[in-house]
């Protein structure tokens, strides 16, 4: 189960990440149903990826896979071609979701949006390092 405390400390992590590489974050957590359970617009992150963030933290645990993997395999002719236009387009195909593994059980998940696709991965890479 991912606590409320825990959704703080992995936003908390994901902050300190985002400010050291210089790059305003939103950053959503969300529990094994999917639910929000924590959320952050530093300030100056685009306004445009909150629902992005939100939804590539949807997106992980929905399909219990990085967002960056599920992009890798829904290119043309791939196994997952179309999937973003599945749940009502919430899904998200391109880096910044990351699982959130407890004891090698996944019990939520990470979605950060508000910078490049390298940048919303390392940040949420950072923050899902939380439950390890």
């Amino acid at each position: 189960m991912i606590t409320s405390e825990k959704a703080h400390r992995v936003i908390a992590a994901g902050e300190a990440k985002a400010k050291e590489i210089g790059q305003p974050m939103n950053i959503a957590v969300v529990d094994a149903g999917t639910n929000l359970k924590a959320f952050t617009r530093m300030d100056g992150a685009w306004l445009g990826s909150i629902d992005i963030a939100i939804n590539k933290a949807f997106t992980a645990k929905a399909f219990d896979l990085s967002t960056k993997e599920l992009g890798q395999n829904s290119q043309p002719g791939d196994q997952f071609y179309g999937i973003q236009e599945s749940n009502h387009g919430r899904v998200m195909i391109f880096a910044g979701g990351v699982p959130l593994v407890v004891d090698g059980k996944i019990v939520g998940a990470v979605g950060v949006s508000g910078g490049s696709g390298v940048q919303d991965q390392s940040v949420a890479e950072a923050a899902a390092a939380v439950c390890k």
